[in-house]
């Protein structure tokens, strides 16, 4: 079980987060990032299992103690809506990457759904951070373009989502290739939020763990 801590942002301001550490000192970190409804306890989960894996993982918390409940949908959209994603990317995720990678440690993020979304703007604006892993989030494309991604990037993304739809993948992934970026997306016979385990609805285990294993292996890969 991990912690809240605060820690410091980029521009030295505070904020806040779950953090949960491996058994051994000076592992590698990664950054969680949360889906829309924000820090909760299945986001706090996933920082105990990259700590059970051998990872720091740090979730900062982008509503500031918000946490929406999964049937709130319209609440959800309103406190995403409140978010400067470059401003919170830049300092909040930032400042999360520094502190885990203060002993010299890499760090990689990871993110779900509008976290998905963090994790590939981080990957072209955080110069700290040497992997991403994207689930079912792709920003705005006047937000990042596919030739503005500096690091190793993976992606998982869910064949029957009607918001991140397999068309927007598909044009992501063209233009990641095009711009001869080192990416792998991955796609999967399931719906948005399909690792959500609180999310009965939608989650899919089997496909779930498909998930896990390739983002634990390729953190393996570029973190250690």
């Amino acid at each position: 079980m991990g912690t809240v801590i605060t820690f410091k942002r980029a521009d030295g301001k505070d904020a806040a987060g779950y953090l949960a550490n491996a058994a051994h000192a000076e592992a590698p970190g990664i950054v969680v990032i949360q889906e829309w409804w924000g820090l909760q306890d299945q986001i706090r989960g996933i920082c105990d299992r990259f700590a059970a894996a051998g990872f720091d993982a740090l979730a900062p918390d982008l509503y500031n103690g918000v946490v929406v409940p999964y049937h709130d949908t319209q609440a959800a959209n309103a406190e995403m809506a409140s978010v400067n994603f470059i401003e919170a990317t830049e300092q909040t995720v930032r400042g999360a990457v520094q502190y885990l990678s203060r002993n010299g440690a890499k760090v990689g993020l990871t993110g779900f759904c509008m976290g998905g979304a963090v994790a590939i703007i981080g990957a072209c604006r955080i110069p700290e951070l040497a992997a991403s892993v994207a689930f079912y989030g792709i920003p705005p494309a006047e937000v990042v373009r596919p030739a503005d991604v500096k690091i190793p990037l993976q992606g998982h993304f869910a064949n029957r989502d009607d918001w991140c739809t397999p068309q927007l993948v598909d044009d992501f992934e063209r233009g990641l290739k095009q711009a001869g970026k080192d990416v792998a997306l991955f796609r999967y016979d399931a719906d948005h939020a399909f690792v959500n385990e609180q999310r009965v609805s939608v989650h899919d285990r089997r496909q779930a763990e498909i998930a896990w294993g390739r983002t634990v292996s390729f953190f393996e890969k570029h973190l250690r």
